[in-house]
């Protein structure tokens, strides 16, 4: 398996020209790298005009190995080549290293590369790239491969002390300004150079707040204080190392990767429409930093988000009057690490009577709103503290809790909710507090615990009556002044007292479901089974020419082909409405196929877009432009299949018994809309599915290109 290793942007706030000169102090040795043991000149070149000087070099390198690896390799020292192309006109440094030893066995890369910040002129921007492929190591591969990692790691840790060491040494020297090139024909006036020099020593006193890492081919500068607010200027699609200090907190270089590297997988797949890095970095430490697992769970978790609007459940849902006076939780201030608590008062609380008047489906939509606001709450919370705060701690009270709570109905509702917050909001939790457990609580734990994340329950602090007002108890997580009242505090709480719901509002069982049923199919999103050799389409009758079909589809599994096709008559069997399948339906698999068997391309039907294959994973938004009226045709087919075969294609029946693996079916959520050409404002905005972009959870949204006279596809990946 290939080991990957991208690190943030960091910011020298020094010129390229000193940063330079700083970094050619290292060669051809360095004693802050101790494994760096001597390095020779390989070749050499130099433009006439001074501009361009590329230096490759044979590095010698001590690995701190076992003896006895290094015995069975054969070798005492590893030697890698590094070639530095230094371009001073456009004030760039590109570094590429790579090993010669073992080179047949072990495939290792390394990019780095400095340039100019590109809001600030006198300041310089970092950014290395590597990568590690071990083929076979005399059965070692393993050993390696730690080895190896992490050697790597210590060097970019040991690299944040390098350049701000030589920095330190050139000012002791009196260098504090290296002009930049300019053509030989043109030299600088004394002037000029003079006024470049106040303005450079003024910038080089000043010390760096960036942390600069880098491995084997560059070394970095520190920060000396606490973390100062990101720079300006930053492109957007790349994170700063300052930004991720002070926002995300302090993380490994090889964690700081992770992040780079999944969310840049998100910007690929998504075009900009992504969760906040904070959001990402909660599914990364969920999945112990597992690139492949936290994508996995993070983009079901988007997928569920997209389907059931929930970025929008603040804005549009209100709780239920009952919720509002009988559910004893709310928000109540911070503890001492700032993170935002919220008080439950489990044992004041009519469970069945809140499941008997309101459904299972009101209760999680209400603790998904719960959720929501929290997100919220830790992003207000971690500008106003001024460091980064992504979970809140959850205080229960336990006091009043006997078997009615046990009711079974009420257990099934609370292991759901506690399944769909455990895939939907990982790491949001920073510490649950129980207080006066009852001797009734192990029962009820031993039914929900086995549902709860072995990292969500290490979080977990129990006590039993009033153990909480000794040592170890609140006041070592909660300030004193804000205890609540009902627990010997002295802050009045204002989370509802809770008590029992009257019976007079219960409901019975079937308007219960039939509202759950509303609440948890309130999607403007349908399902659909592809199968190999039966795809599924829809079927949109257009009556004004110009009128424009806009769709949005996620590929939920496999890899299938979205094709557009027009008719002058209708299919059998005939379209249900006159928007074909647009009606809301539960979120169920379904497979719908209108064209003939004995239909035939170019005569009874026309395409009249090229092919799009979209692969599994990617989210989809696009629009048309109709030319004729008449019935049009979206189509979903399974990959495999050849462009024009729906000619020829059997039917659902003639498959499905010849279905043995899941790998021949294939799984989209799609909507459609039919806009007039005179609503239609030339962006996905007039697309009700639009709204999908993470109102909550994203900072910006993008929309879809402007309006052609054929077609226009815009291609975001979703999960």
């Amino acid at each position: 398996m290939v080991q990957k290793y991208q690190s943030p942007v960091r910011v020298y706030k020094h010129p390229f020209e000193l940063i330079m000169a700083a970094y050619e102090r290292r060669f051809p040795t360095c004693p802050l790298i101790p494994m760096f043991v001597d390095s020779d000149t390989v070749s050499e070149f130099k433009s006439e005009d001074g501009a361009i000087h590329v230096i490759e070099r044979r590095c010698k390198l001590d690995i701190d190995a076992p003896r006895l690896l290094k015995k069975i390799a054969g070798v005492d020292y590893v030697y890698f080549v590094q070639k530095n192309s230094l371009n001073s006109r456009e004030r760039t440094l590109h570094i590429e290293a790579h090993n010669e030893t073992f080179s047949n066995r072990v495939i290792i890369n390394e990019h780095c590369c400095y340039t100019v910040h590109p809001e600030n002129e006198d300041w310089t921007c970092f950014e290395q790239s590597a990568s590690l492929d071990i083929k076979s190591f005399f059965g070692f591969e393993s050993t390696v491969e730690k080895i190896a990692m992490k050697q790597y790691t210590s060097n970019i840790k040991k690299g944040k002390e390098i350049i701000e060491y030589y920095l330190r040494q050139l000012e002791e020297e009196g260098i504090t300004f290296v002009p930049r090139w300019t053509p030989p024909s043109i030299a600088p006036s004394s002037e000029t150079s003079s006024s470049c020099k106040k303005q450079a020593m003024s910038l080089a006193v000043v010390v760096p707040d960036a942390a600069q890492a880098e491995g084997l081919g560059s070394e970095a500068l520190s920060s000396p204080s606490g973390p100062p607010e990101p720079v300006a200027g930053t492109p957007d699609d790349k994170l700063d190392a300052d930004y991720i200090k002070r926002y995300l907190g302090d993380l490994t270089p090889l964690q700081e990767s992770c992040l780079i590297r999944l969310r840049q997988w998100l910007q690929e797949t998504h075009k900009g429409k992504i969760p906040k890095d904070e959001h990402i970095l909660r599914f990364l430490r969920a999945r112990d930093f597992n690139i492949d697992k936290a994508r996995e769970i993070m983009c079901q978790s988007l997928t569920w988000r997209k389907q059931h609007q929930v970025d929008y459940i603040l804005e549009t849902w209100s709780p239920p009057q009952v919720l509002q006076d009988y559910y004893a939780g709310g928000w109540h201030h911070h503890d001492k690490d700032g993170r935002p608590l919220y008080v439950l008062r489990l044992g004041q609380m009519d469970t069945k009577g809140l499941v008997r008047a309101l459904g299972e489906e009101a209760l999680l939509r209400y603790v998904l709103s719960v959720n929501e606001e929290g997100l919220r709450r830790c992003e207000e919370n971690t500008k106003v503290f001024g460091r980064p705060i992504s979970s809140w701690t959850c205080l229960v009270d336990l006091e009043g809790l006997n078997m009615r709570h046990l009711w079974r109905p009420g257990v099934k509702a609370l292991l759901r909710i506690i399944e769909v917050v455990e895939a939907n909001y990982p790491e949001t939790l920073g510490r649950l507090l129980i207080l006066r457990a009852p001797r009734v609580f192990p029962v009820l734990w031993t039914l929900v615990s086995p549902f709860i994340d072995d990292n969500t329950r290490r979080k977990f602090l129990i006590y039993a009556g009033n153990d909480y007002q000794g040592p170890g108890g609140l006041l070592d997580y909660i300030d004193k002044e804000i205890i609540p009242d009902f627990l010997s505090g002295e802050c009045v709480c204002e989370v509802p007292e809770g008590g029992l719901v009257p019976k007079s509002l219960y409901r019975t069982a079937e308007e219960l479901e039939n509202e759950d049923l509303r609440l948890w199919t309130e999607t403007i999103y349908q399902s659909a089974s592809v199968f190999k050799g039966a795809p599924h389409e829809i079927l949109i009758q257009i009556v004004d020419a110009s009128s424009v079909i806009t769709w949005d589809f996620d590929v939920c599994k496999g890899d299938i082909v979205f094709n557009i096709y027009h008719s002058k008559r209708s299919p059998q069997p005939p379209k249900k409405d006159s928007l074909g399948a647009h009606s809301i339906t539960s979120p169920g698999g379904n497979n719908v196929q209108l064209i003939d068997r004995v239909w035939q391309l170019g005569r009874d039907y026309s395409m009249v877009e090229s092919p799009l294959v979209c692969r599994e994973g990617e989210s989809v938004q696009g629009s048309h432009v109709t030319r004729w009226p008449g019935f049009y045709i979206l189509q979903w087919r399974f990959h495999s299949m050849p462009a024009c075969a729906a000619t020829s294609l059997p039917r659902v029946d003639d498959v499905l018994a010849s279905l043995q693996v899941s790998s021949h079916k294939c799984k989209v959520m799609y909507y459609t809309e039919v806009i007039g050409s005179e609503d239609f404002r030339g962006s996905m905005t007039s697309l009700e599915s639009s709204h999908s972009g993470f109102s909550q959870l994203s900072a910006a949204t993008t929309s879809s290109s402007q309006s052609q006279s054929s077609s226009m596809i815009s291609r975001w990946r979703f999960c």
